[in-house]
């Protein structure tokens, strides 16, 4: 009976006089930020206003009261906890009772 291959005969690390260069790729992940982005966060504004101001340019006023013109997905940025607090302590409207 015969053995089987050593799969770790013709390793390349292991012969003799050769050098060893290994080069290790990996793709690099940036997320494209702007001064000041990590004081900035995300904020909570009706829909429609948001629509309004995608087609008029004119500013929006977020729960918290930050005014400002939307332009950046808010994906990117943690949700104000001041917004939040205050969206969660909202009754529910006519469109969020249960069915």
């Amino acid at each position: 009976m015969t053995m089987p291959a050593d799969p770790f005969a013709n390793d390349p690390l292991e012969s003799p006089g050769a050098g060893s260069t290994a080069t290790l790729e990996r793709e690099e992940q940036r997320q494209e930020v702007e001064p000041g982005d990590s004081e900035r966060f995300a904020h909570y504004v009706r829909k429609e206003k948001i629509m309004e101001s995608a087609l008029s340019g004119e500013p929006v006023i977020a729960l918290c009261g930050k005014v400002w013109t939307p332009g950046r997905d808010p994906e990117k940025f943690p949700v104000c906890p001041e917004c939040k607090e205050i969206y969660n302590g909202l009754r529910p409207g006519k469109d969020d009772t249960p069915k």
